[in-house]
């Protein structure tokens, strides 16, 4: 347990760290709050992202929600309470959509959720980025 005011940081050595300093998740109050999670691996390459011999780059939607699915999963898919979801262009709702419910495929399982267009996010190879609050197990 830290002593930190804050409560407990997590830093993850198997995954990508943040861009400033933060941890990937923080324990308070019993609560779980998760870093907003993109699919950036530790290596600095992205899931859902087909790089070509040319510099131009393929992005899936789908592949990079799943990859935020799988970590952000540090307790348990069930222990989510509330999610807000950042996408690049709203044309990818569906498809995110498409995805998230294979996760949660009843609305009474699922945790709240709210889902914004933003301008861009810190790297043009990302279409997504997911923050998340789960109650501590």
């Amino acid at each position: 347990m830290s002593n930190s005011p804050n409560g407990e940081p997590f830093l993850l050595k198997d995954r990508a760290g943040g861009l400033a300093n933060y941890p990937h998740a923080r324990k308070a109050g019993g609560l779980i709050f998760v870093s907003g999670i993109s699919s950036r691996r530790a290596d600095n390459t992205w899931e859902g992202v087909i790089e070509h011999a040319d510099g131009t780059w393929t992005l899936d939607i789908k592949e990079q929600t799943r990859a935020f699915i799988l970590k952000a999963a540090g307790a348990s898919l069930e222990n989510l309470v509330d999610l807000t979801v950042f996408l690049v262009d709203m044309k990818d709702y569906k498809e995110f959509n498409e995805v998230y419910n294979t996760f949660f495929p009843v609305p009474e399982k699922g945790p709240s959720r709210t889902t914004v267009a933003v301008k861009q996010l810190p790297n043009p190879r990302l279409l997504i980025e997911i923050k998340a609050t789960a109650l501590s197990p």
